[in-house]
């Protein structure tokens, strides 16, 4: 005797289906939840009126960093932890003024009253990671972090966060008087 399927069967089966079929175009209308920056392609021009020694735009909306060397022949794209609020977002132009291997940290008043922090010196338990470079702006700049689950999301003071073996590339690549834009 063959088994021959019900109609409810097969409506369940045809269902199935369909739906398995619409789970894509579905998932891309659903919004993302999850920690994904969304990277967006930056043209220097927009940002700058020439490249100078460099360039940095850092799109706290994205969690991107975006470094174009002197002669924009060198585009590279980073992903970055931002500031937790819009109160603690510093936007607008600045550059470099210096950098650091190796660099201490000193909360800010504000930070020893809210959290109790205190001087850090280099090493692994200090937020500023490996690297730093110091924004025109007090208390502002763009480091490394021995905390990786804070790249990707709002996460700093107001500081731009980067994995350790990025900001050492970056580091590298940067010198004091490029200039940056933080948007």
């Amino acid at each position: 005797m063959t088994n021959h399927p019900d109609r409810r069967t097969l409506l369940a089966g045809g269902i199935a289906t369909l739906t398995a079929l619409a789970s894509p175009a579905v998932a891309q209308l659903a919004p993302t939840t999850r920690n994904v920056a969304s990277f967006r392609t930056h043209q220097w021009q927009d940002h700058f009126d020439d490249l100078g020694p460099g360039a940095i735009v850092a799109d706290t909306q994205s969690r991107a960093l975006h470094y174009w060397d002197a002669n924009a022949s060198d585009y590279r794209v980073y992903p970055t932890s931002v500031p937790i609020s819009e109160e603690l977002t510093k936007r607008g132009y600045t550059s470099i003024v210096r950098k650091r291997l190796g660099p201490d940290w000193t909360p800010t008043a504000s930070q020893k009253e809210r959290f109790g922090w205190t001087y850090m010196p280099p090493g692994p338990d200090n937020p500023l990671g490996t690297h730093a470079m110091y924004l025109g702006w007090p208390a502002y700049l763009i480091h490394g972090t021995h905390d990786t689950r804070k790249i990707g999301r709002p996460s700093s003071d107001g500081c731009i966060g980067l994995y350790n073996e990025k900001i050492a590339e970056l580091f590298s690549l940067c010198q004091v008087g490029t200039q940056v834009r933080i948007i």
